[in-house]
């Protein structure tokens, strides 16, 4: 696997690049965002938001827009609004610094598995089946290891938002925009719905929660 190492800190990305190569991941490392844009094609990018010339989200959104390359933001950043721009302009997940080589290979691998099944996944239909959830489009029902779950409207236009893109965040202001018809991130609906979502598929850690930014549905 060759993925592109964009950070300028060279006591960060010099180490990085030998453990990465122990696990067998071949990493090219640039120091800029123009070089970034510049560089050969990889199988994945790990993108430092702080680059000295572009702003690391701006090279997120020119990457989704130029390339079908997975991207997880390396940020010391702890705004809220810098991730969801990050997540927004296309990035598949995000870690925080500082964090262990053992997470970052963890997080490249389960990202990588989910870009190469979103490559090879058929065209979606009205039935989708996710281990033991399943999910009719057409009828809009719902069901886990073959019972019937009973949902409210929205909770079933929700449980359908996260199944489109299994394993991928999924950010709460879309959430509410294209269910609620609002923008309003103080509300308390959607977690009221999330909760009542989790109980009645049994299975609360099949959605994931990352504070301030959006859920996932993760199907063990």
């Amino acid at each position: 696997m060759r993925v592109l190492l964009v950070e300028d800190d060279d006591s960060i990305a010099v180490p990085l690049v030998q453990g990465l190569a122990r696990f067998g991941i071949d990493a090219e490392h640039v120091t800029t965002g123009a070089a970034a844009l510049a560089a050969a094609p990889a199988d994945l990018v790990l993108l430092d938001l702080g680059l000295p010339d572009i702003d690391g989200v701006d090279v997120c959104w020119e990457l989704n827009r130029t390339r079908d390359v997975p991207i997880i933001m390396l940020t010391s950043r702890r705004a809220e609004a810098d991730l969801v721009r990050g997540l927004e302009g296309g990035a598949d997940d995000y870690l925080a610094k500082p964090f262990s080589l053992r997470e970052l290979v963890a997080r490249i691998r389960a990202v990588d598995r989910r870009s190469r099944a979103t490559r090879a996944a058929p065209p979606p239909s009205d039935a989708q089946t996710l281990g033991p959830l399943s999910i009719d489009r057409a009828t809009r029902e719902v069901s886990v290891d073959g019972r019937p779950v009973t949902l409210a409207p929205k909770e079933y236009d929700l449980l359908e938002m996260l199944a489109a893109r299994p394993g991928t965040m999924v950010l709460r202001q879309k959430l509410l925009e294209q269910i609620w018809a609002t923008t309003d991130s103080r509300s308390k609906t959607l977690d009221f719905h999330i909760a009542s979502l989790r109980r009645k598929l049994g299975r609360p850690d099949w959605i994931e929660t990352r504070r301030g930014v959006g859920f996932r549905l993760v199907v063990t």
